[in-house]
């Protein structure tokens, strides 16, 4: 695929039109027919799949179980929670009719499901013997964006969404921050993406929350996406929703809540922190195929090097990885060698007639490009350590780029200065105060993406006040 390769933008030069080369490139999704929704094509469900059987483990690990509810929401029940409706009123698709008749009641297509699943909670939700409640759904949602972008920001995306019930605060609480670090266990050892974790400032928290918790990505442009989000939901709705339950004493009192979710913005993720000028780079963990063998043939020895490639192939199939072998006959090898570049195959084996008489393959890493000669004999040994060292060398990769876009500014020129030119993870002090937030956002188009747990104490560099860190970024 050399002539592709030579049209795929370089991503130093214009990362957003590489951005969208890539996606189609690749194959891994296409435009849909209304504005802002798209078809992801196999390939890119397929590591969606993958993203989707890590946390599904996980989630049953500690636990949850999944469950499906309805994707129409009546108004009424958005109603409900004041804070809940005003945040996403704006976002919501409504159906006003039913075939050839007016509804009664607009209906919401979900973009969120609190409201509907508080409507269940509140019949299977009687006594302190039924908490804790631990659900989660794996669904889509529709969400009327005005800018979108494939994987990134899109009107209909794939997502898991997380919502339990507790008899405590405490119990709520920790539960939020148990969810946050599963993410924040698939982002760094999945998906070798180093995020951040921390809770949001009131103005970026969840609609009708008490607390919102965040895991940040720096993208491999300098800009930031939030990944992935925990809510602690408190009693919020569980008041606007008349939901009680009798508790150990007797008295019937209002449950504790959470959401959480994970969606396919991460697919984006994948692309903007570990893509290159050639294309995708997948960690192993992550990838549909683990390995291509490619068979460098020339007339007469074509089927022995065939023949071995398909031998090969079995064996390692067999051995637990996850292969394929591209025997295509239409193209050149340096055709195929770009081809799987593009399409981020961590390993690619190649075999010709000169590594039969010599019993050895070819080794060539995605994430390096480094190439390296195996004994036949111990492919199957050697394959299995590599795979394990590019992954951990994408991460290492990743968080040395993060760390090393993330400054501390100490005067507010510094502030601006480093987001308009250099961009990042930028440290400074905040006030607490959304005038403060606001007017930064306003300069800048940086907005918090976190508080640090740190705690750390200093001066606001805006309004000179007492204030404590936070971290800011332009964001998707």
């Amino acid at each position: 695929m050399a002539e592709a390769v030579e049209k795929l933008t370089k991503k130093s030069e214009d990362p957003s039109r590489w951005y969208l080369d890539l996606v189609r490139m690749a194959k891994l999704a296409d435009y849909g027919p209304v504005r802002g929704t798209f078809a992801i094509r196999p390939y890119g469900f397929a590591i969606w799949e993958r993203i989707q059987r890590d946390l599904d483990d996980r989630f049953k690990a500690t636990g949850h179980v999944n469950a499906y509810f309805p994707l129409l929401i009546p108004e009424s029940f958005l109603n409900k929670e004041a804070d809940h409706v005003e945040g996403f009123a704006p976002e919501c698709a409504w159906v006003t009719m039913g075939g050839d008749n007016e509804l009664e009641e607009r209906l919401a297509i979900r973009p969120t499901s609190e409201s509907i699943i508080c409507e269940f909670y509140r019949g299977w939700i009687q006594s302190y013997r039924d908490l804790p409640l631990l659900i989660n759904q794996w669904a889509n949602v529709l969400r009327w964006e005005m800018v979108t972008r494939p994987f990134l920001r899109t009107s209909e995306f794939l997502w898991q969404e997380g919502h339990t019930v507790h008899a405590t605060a405490g119990e709520a609480r920790e539960e939020t921050l148990r969810m946050l670090g599963v993410y924040r266990d698939v982002f760094y050892e999945t998906l070798a993406i180093p995020v951040l974790t921390g809770v949001k400032s009131p103005s970026e928290r969840f609609s009708g929350a008490v607390e919102t918790y965040t895991c940040e990505g720096l993208m491999g442009d300098g800009r930031a996406l939030q990944a992935a989000t925990s809510h602690d939901l408190g009693q919020n709705f569980a008041r606007a929703f008349d939901i009680t339950f009798l508790d150990e004493q007797q008295e019937r009192v209002h449950p504790y809540q959470t959401s959480w979710g994970f969606s396919t913005r991460t697919i984006g993720a994948l692309i903007l922190v570990h893509g290159d000028d050639r294309g995708l780079r997948l960690p192993p963990r992550l990838a549909p195929t683990e390995a291509v063998i490619v068979p460098i043939w020339r007339g007469k020895n074509k089927e022995d090097v065939r023949k071995e490639a398909e031998k090969l192939y079995v064996e390692l199939q067999a051995a637990g990885f996850r292969m394929e072998v591209d025997l295509d006959e239409e193209h050149s090898p340096g055709w195929k060698f770009n081809e799987h570049e593009l399409r981020g195959v961590p390993v690619r084996v190649e075999i010709g007639p000169k590594d039969i008489e010599k019993g050895q393959v070819v080794f060539v890493r995605r994430d390096t490009g480094e190439k390296e000669f195996v004994p036949r004999s111990g492919a199957k040994d050697r394959l299995r350590e590599l795979l394990e060292e590019i992954q951990e060398n994408m991460l290492a990769q990743a968080t040395e780029f993060r760390e090393a876009n993330t400054r501390h500014a100490e005067s507010y020129e510094e502030f601006q200065e480093i987001i308009a030119k250099k961009r990042g993870f930028v440290v400074a002090p905040w006030d607490g105060t959304e005038e403060t937030e606001e007017k930064i956002k306003a300069d800048t188009k940086a907005t918090i993406r976190l508080l640090s747990s740190e705690r750390q104490k200093g001066k606001d560099l805006v309004s000179g006040k007492p204030g404590e860190m936070a971290i800011f970024a332009r964001a998707y």
